[in-house]
This record gives C-alpha cells, structure tokens and sequence, in this order.
C-alpha cells in the first residue's frame, strides 16, 4: 500500500488539518472577488448595489455554501476513512485544487463586465462539477483500498453512485441553457440542486436501508 499514516498517528490528524485549512483558505478568498464600491455609490441603497457590489455580494453568497458544503461533507466522508494512503491524499489534493478554483470561477459570474458571457457560467459549472465528481473518486478509492468503514452494503453502491451523479448532472445542464438561453438562466438552473440533491439524497438513502434490511435479516 506504500506510505500509510493510520487514524491514531499524528500524521492523519495533520492531514485532516492541512484540508480543513485549503477549505478555509478558499472561502476566504472569495471576498477578493467584492471591490470597494466608490464613495458616491453609498448615497443610497440603490446605487451601491447598481455599482455592481450587489453582484459580486451574490457571487460571494453562492460560493460562500458551496465551498462550505464541500468542507462539511469531506470532513464527514474523512471521519468514516480508517488511515490515509498516497492514493487516498492525491485524490483529496486533487478536490482541494478543485475548491481552490472555484474564487477564480467565481469573479466570472460575479463581475458585472463578464457575468452575461455563457463562458463564465460554463467554467463555474464545470469548476463545481468536477469538484463533486473528484469528492466522489476520494470516496472510492476508500472503498477499493480497504480504508473506508462503509456501512454501504456493495449491493446499493450504484444508488449512491446515482445520487452523485444526479448532482453533476444539474451543474452540466447549466451549460447548454446558458448558451441557448443566457448566462443568468443557466445560473438559475442551479437552484435546482436543492429539489435534485434533497430527492436523489432520500432515495438513495432509502434503497441502503433496504439492502441494509435484507442483509441483516439474511
């Protein structure tokens, strides 16, 4: 297995730490994509967010949980892992790249000059996709290597494979509708990760717990 640092060394609780720290660096990184608006747009409300602040604030918003999002359900996934190899760290460097990305994407579809490009929500919606993607390529890669403690039966792995892929799926949808029919529709597509995320989430917890079900009783 090569280099393998258990859950009871010094080294995993390090590894945990530099991933929560790459998460954090991330989100704070965000708020380099909200310039100082100039003084004569603090005269009211309206002109501050017509000075484009209000864009990027929403921008910061969107990435602020997603990146939030990715921090919880890694270290959830992490706490199951029993010990870190080298494939299991280059797989979590690889979605900490992926996480580190998503300020740069984000000033695309937060800056008022470029947000209306498709281009802008295509690279964001691929950022995130990929992301998702990488987090589940972590996840088994875990399972394959023995050092998951998975009480996913084998038998229902497709359903969770299934939920993952459902929400990768919203993000590449994104990409047609914003080039059929502009930036912001295909930014709108994405609150459709709430009702997809919530339904293939509970319907795949649900096939577990059956296959859960039959192997105990079997």
């Amino acid at each position: 297995m090569g280099t393998f640092f258990g859950r009871e060394g010094a080294e995993f609780g390090r590894g945990l730490g530099f991933f929560d720290a790459i998460y954090g660096f991330a989100i704070t990184l965000l708020i380099s994509n909200v310039d100082l608006p100039p003084a004569d747009a603090w005269s009211s409300l309206g002109s501050l967010l017509a000075s484009g602040v209000g864009n990027q604030l929403t921008g910061f918003v969107v990435s602020f949980v997603v990146i939030a999002v990715f921090w919880r359900l890694n270290t959830v996934m992490l706490a199951r892992f029993t010990g870190f190899d080298s494939a299991v760290i280059t797989a979590n460097l690889v979605t900490a790249a992926l996480v580190v990305l998503i300020p740069f994407t984000t000033q695309g579809i937060s800056d008022p000059v470029v947000s209306e490009h498709p281009l802008a929500t295509a690279l964001y919606a691929v950022n995130v996709a990929l992301a998702i993607a990488s987090m589940a390529v972590i996840h088994e890669v875990g399972r394959a290597r023995g050092l998951i403690d998975d009480e996913v039966p084998r038998s229902a792995w497709w359903a969770t494979r299934f939920d993952e892929l459902a929400k990768i799926g919203v993000f590449v949808v994104s990409i047609p509708v914003a080039y059929l029919a502009g930036a912001n529709w295909g930014q709108l597509t994405w609150v459709l990760m709430i009702p997809v995320g919530l339904l293939s989430g509970r319907w795949s917890a649900r096939v577990v717990a059956r296959a859960v079900a039959r192997e105990r009783s079997g």
